[in-house]
């Protein structure tokens, strides 16, 4: 260190201790406002920090803060970034934050997402990069780590909620969102999906179908078992929710001929086998029902025609075709087209 700057630093702490003993200066504030956040940009002048500070905690406390910022030798490129201030919280203590750079993390809750468009449009709420780069970002780096299809990508991410710095580069979020995913998808996981056949991708995208088909929980490890069952008599799955995808409206209560008809490789009507991706991001709990789904031989299921959303499953196409026929007189008698 050299001779100057140990003498700015003892300046430095000098008027921090007489700021703190006996301020005599202007006299310190605390925050009286609800709990805010303040946002600085990357690049802020030290006016554009001025105004950052009083348009978040008004001209008063905001402008003393600016001035012990600047008292404390506060730079431009320290100033970068997202500090929450509290009610009661000193002037000092809010410009100390600022002039070290200790920003405050941002909590970003991603919900299971039907598009990946929801979780740029999430993350970019909540964070300084745009959705475009962290779109690009997390393509980035998905490919990096074997995702080569982005119809794959819904499988990359886990729902979840991530704390990230609001200065995050849309890299750094990419790698820590990734991260999570393949942690999660430890040698044990992986182990289990090789032994049925499958990839993490494609254990994700059944997990997707199964999650789609019903609101209930504990008929998840029952559902995910039937899907498997067609899947390895080399029968189409048949599945609505891929239908409502290709279609493109989850809407759909009641699938005709019209939807079944429609052209696309996520229509398991047409075509045998997985669709090309998952339909949705799927909870780490549906993952793990799929890769201990207990064994049957069912290989049909219908909702019940009590509307509980629970469904009626069958091991047979006759049985089935009674399940389905009540379902489809409910639908009829309360007008469902």
């Amino acid at each position: 260190m050299t001779r100057n700057r140990k003498i700015y630093l003892t300046i430095g702490a000098l008027i921090a201790l007489l700021i703190l003993v006996g301020y005599w200066l202007v006299p310190l504030r605390h925050y009286e406002g609800d709990e805010t956040r303040i946002y600085i940009p990357k690049g802020a002048t030290t006016d554009a920090i001025k105004d950052s500070l009083t348009s978040a905690l008004g001209q008063e406390f905001g402008g003393e803060v600016y001035s012990m910022w600047k008292m404390l030798g506060g730079e431009e490129s320290n100033a970068h970034g997202a500090y929450v201030v509290k009610r009661g919280d000193w002037s000092l203590r809010v410009a100390r934050k600022v002039q070290c750079g200790r920003q405050t993390p941002v909590r970003v809750h991603i919900s299971a997402q039907r598009l990946m468009s929801g979780v740029y449009s999430r993350l970019a709420a909540k964070l300084e990069a745009d959705s475009a780069s962290i779109a690009q970002a997390i393509d980035s780096v998905a490919r990096e780590y074997g995702f080569k299809d982005e119809r794959w990508l819904p499988a990359a991410i886990l729902p979840d909620t991530y704390e990230f710095y609001w200065t995050a580069s849309p890299a750094k979020v990419a790698t820590t969102l990734i991260g999570v995913r393949n942690d999660f998808w430890n040698d044990k996981r992986r182990a289990q999906a090789k032994a049925m056949g499958l990839s993490p991708v494609e254990v994700a995208t059944v997990a997707s179908i199964v999650e789609e088909e019903s609101a209930n929980v504990d008929e998840y490890p029952m559902i995910a078992r039937l899907y498997l069952n067609r899947l390895g008599k080399g029968m189409k799955l048949q599945a609505d929710p891929t239908v409502k995808y290709a279609v493109g409206d989850f809407s759909i209560r009641r699938i005709t001929g019209k939807h079944l008809s429609v052209e696309s490789p996520y229509n398991t009507y047409k075509y045998e086998g997985l669709p090309p991706g998952p339909i949705r991001m799927t909870e780490r709990s549906t993952i793990d029902a799929v890769l201990t789904a207990p064994q049957h031989n069912y290989l049909y299921m219908c909702a019940k025609e009590d509307f509980s959303g629970r469904h009626n499953f069958a091991a047979t196409f006759a049985e089935h075709q009674s399940n389905a026929r009540r379902y489809q007189q409910e639908l009829n008698r309360r007008g469902i087209r």
